[in-house]
Formats: C-alpha cells, sequence, structure tokens
C-alpha cells in the first residue's frame, strides 16, 4: 500500500540527540577527549567572564563549535551557524538541544575572540594532544 504524502507538525518533539549518533561514529568518540580535556580548564574559564551581567556563551561550546568548524572546514562563522541550525549531529556535539536557539555570527565571533586570544585556546588544545588516546594518533612524519 502506497504511504501518504502528508506532513504532520507535531506540537511536541520527543528527539533524544544521544539516542541519533550512532554508536560507531568518530564524533563520539572525540566528544569523549574533548570534554576530558574541557574539564582540565574548568577554571581557567572562570577568570574570562565577570560575575554579574548577561550571561555569555559557554567556553565549553565555543571551543566544540570551532573545533567543529575546522575538523568539516566551513569557512565562515555564518556557515557554521547555519550548519548548527539543521545538523543533529553538530547540535550533539557542540552541546545543544534540539530546541536551543543558534548564536548570531557576530555574538559567536566576539565571544569565540574572548576565549582564543588567551592561553586558554592553547591550553585546551595541549591537554587535547596529551591524552594518551590522541598520543598515538600523532605522527612527526606527516600531516593527515
Amino acid at each position: 500500500m502506497r504511504g501518504e504524502d502528508e506532513r504532520t507538525g507535531s506540537l511536541f518533539s520527543y528527539v533524544d540527540l544521544e539516542a541519533r549518533v550512532p554508536a560507531g561514529h568518530p564524533l563520539r568518540a572525540m566528544r569523549g577527549l574533548v570534554n576530558a580535556s574541557l574539564a582540565a580548564l574548568d577554571g581557567s574559564f572562570d577568570g574570562l567572564y565577570a560575575k554579574t551581567g548577561r550571561p555569555s556563551i559557554a567556553p565549553e561550546r565555543l571551543l566544540r563549535a570551532v573545533l567543529l568548524q575546522m575538523l568539516y572546514s566551513i569557512r565562515s562563522e555564518r556557515q557554521l551557524m547555519e550548519r548548527l541550525e539543521f545538523d543533529l549531529l553538530f547540535r550533539w556535539f557542540v552541546g545543544l538541544g534540539i530546541d536551543d536557539a543558534v548564536w548570531h555570527p557576530t555574538v559567536f565571533t566576539h565571544n569565540r575572540d574572548r576565549v582564543l586570544t588567551t592561553e586558554v585556546a592553547q591550553g585546551f588544545l595541549s591537554a587535547l594532544l596529551a591524552q594518551p588516546a590522541v598520543k598515538k594518533l600523532l605522527s612527526a612524519e606527516h600531516f593527515s
């Protein structure tokens, strides 16, 4: 029997992003490594932000998003925000829920610059590269 080409607009959606990412997807293993590195920098992040005022984008989310931008060769922040808008894998990796709003590209850029222009970004990469699971993937002979 032929199915209907009918669009159903549900009022509520119960999408579990964790269940949508395949168990063997490479980003699943990478997210664990990234989160371990970010946890080591929790105290450093506190020093970058004021105690009062509006909450900013979490630095952990910023760094995960920048990492995706590098890994997937996304050319601009605007394209990255567009990808975060519709790509469930990207939302899951960054830590956004299915209903969370994606940042405006300008807001993302200003917040990103706060994190990337300090030693925190260097500390993040150092912590990531120092992990035993990452060390075995590195080679001094070539870049891949």
